[in-house]
């Protein structure tokens, strides 16, 4: 007679392993070894360790862990990993209104913060085509101050939905941080959660959510890039938020 029994559940397991480094910190890594090692050579061996702390910290800063990016036509995911600093109603900056942007109209601006212990490869939050990519250089104040926005070296980058909905949001320099790496320009097409660009050291993402994305995020929350639902079209606001 056979055996009625499920299936048996898969045995496979996952073993944790350090996240992949992202090329582009290659060269900074090399760059601290080797002042590691004529610091030690040069000055003392008392060095070493504080040096090759540095080092890796350097390695941890470019990692670029993998993600599994929820899946869904009306969400709106992260951008950034980081601490949500800020969630109100904003004016768009110039560079993103108009027609060809987000409109004139205010929208609910999503903050978050990055520490440099942060991851800082920063992802699409919604799959389409790259429309804008708007690079501004200036200043470097801390990332956490609400003028950075309009005085720090930033990149505003819109995207556009296949059903025609834009969102926009930018990557803000902060007071350790002094490049913006961009990885797409105008016209290509990018999926949900894949990378689009990197800043080093230190700084902030800002996500303008549309006027039919209800935010799904709270103050003081914790967002993971590529992964933590940011907003809902045509969803209702979790208590506590306003909009």
């Amino acid at each position: 007679m056979a055996s009625l029994d499920k299936p048996p559940l898969a045995t496979t397991t996952v073993k944790w392993r350090f996240p992949d480094m992202h090329p582009e910190g290659r060269k900074y890594v090399l760059v601290a070894l080797a002042v590691t090692l004529l610091g030690t050579w040069m000055i003392s061996n008392v060095l070493f360790w504080p040096l090759l702390g540095v080092t890796a910290w350097v390695v941890t800063f470019f990692r670029d862990p993998v993600r599994t990016t929820p899946q869904g036509e009306d969400l709106i995911i992260a951008p950034a990993d980081g601490l949500i600093t800020m969630i109100e109603r904003m004016p768009v900056p110039r560079e993103l209104a108009g027609e060809n942007g987000l409109g004139d109209a205010p929208l609910v601006r999503v903050s978050i913060f990055m520490s440099v212990f942060d991851v800082h490869i920063n992802r699409t939050p919604i799959a389409g085509t790259i429309r804008q990519v708007v690079y501004i250089s200036g200043k470097f104040l801390n990332a956490d101050l609400d003028k950075a926005s309009e005085e720090n070296e930033r990149q505003h980058i819109v995207v556009e939905g296949k059903d025609g909905r834009r969102v926009g949001f930018t990557q803000i320099a902060g007071l350790l941080a002094r490049r913006i790496l961009g990885f797409v320009k105008p016209g290509d097409m990018v999926a949900t959660g894949q990378r689009v660009g990197l800043i080093r050291f230190g700084s902030r993402v800002d996500v303008f959510l549309p006027n039919d994305v209800a935010c799904q995020v709270c103050l003081g929350q914790r967002s993971v890039a590529g992964e933590t639902v940011l907003g809902r079209v045509g969803g209702t606001v979790p208590t506590g938020i306003a909009q």
